[in-house]
């Protein structure tokens, strides 16, 4: 579902040209992402199920790593660009083709990328500067910053703080975006007259709000939280829904509830 439904998005904004805007723009890369890095997961986790092999090289573990949290960072950059560029079409909507231009859109998105994975290069070079002599066993289905931390034999004060301030820094900005951002949607949105109007726009913003409130507390319940109320068995439930079920479902919240996007899906289908 998480594959068809993230490549789905993206072959049919490539497709429709009318889709071809800033909004769907960062929703094909939104799709990418979330294709990306639940596939930097899920197919180790159903291989080690179906052939019973959960072994998983040094090397392989590191990149596992760096590329799961390069990932997850760019979600968390591109959701704050997408909730300003919902800001701008909804506040200023005479100035939106102006204002959020295709150059625009691509520096955001390059940006996101590009912080993503620099974020990430600096959480790996601290993890994997320790040393590992405790243990070669990892009691989580993927290489997570916080277990390979229990398992080293090093000072990992240093890195804990690395990962408690950069990453709380990190989310605390983009949130702050987000929160700023539709704080003004929903000023608009109540600024409006017809009532039926209103309500859709509620309901839409409350779907995205849904996901980012879920995103972001999950992010804080795994990795802002002292290392002494680590609970292993927590948070790989904790872990599930933010590796598969998120990446799942972002395409059923950020476009099967879009107008747009649902024509675009019948025309494609129907040929019309």
């Amino acid at each position: 579902m998480t594959v068809v439904g993230n490549l789905g998005i993206i072959a049919l904004i490539s497709w429709d040209s009318h889709l071809h805007t800033s909004m769907y723009f960062f929703l094909s890369n939104l799709s990418l992402v979330d294709f990306d890095y639940s596939s930097v997961i899920t197919p180790k986790v159903m291989a080690g199920f179906l052939t019973g092999n959960k072994v998983i090289t040094y090397i392989g573990c590191a990149t596992q790593m760096f590329f799961f949290v390069a990932f997850a960072s760019i979600e968390n950059y591109l959701l704050a660009a997408m909730a300003y560029d919902r800001q701008e079409a909804a506040c200023k909507s005479l100035h939106y083709t102006t204002t959020m231009t295709s150059s625009v859109c691509t520096s955001l998105a390059i940006g996101s990328y590009v912080c993503g994975f620099l974020y990430s290069g600096i959480h790996t070079f601290f993890t994997f500067s320790l040393s590992f002599c405790r243990s070669s066993v990892i009691h989580h289905f993927f290489c997570d910053i916080p277990v390979l931390l229990s398992l080293s034999c090093s000072d990992t004060h240093t890195t804990q703080w690395v990962v408690f301030l950069l990453g709380g820094f990190t989310a605390f900005c983009a949130m702050l975006v987000i929160l700023k951002s539709y704080l003004f949607i929903f000023i608009t949105i109540l600024s409006m007259h017809s009532a039926k109007g209103r309500q859709k726009a509620f309901s839409t913003c409350a779907f995205h709000l849904s996901v980012v409130c879920l995103l972001y507390g999950t992010i804080s319940f795994i990795y802002l939280k002292p290392s002494s109320s680590h609970s292993m068995d927590t948070d790989k439930i904790v872990l599930v829904f933010y590796t598969m079920a998120i990446p799942m479902l972002n395409p059923l919240v950020y476009s099967l509830r879009n107008k747009n996007a649902k024509h675009a899906f019948r025309k494609a289908v129907c040929g019309q």
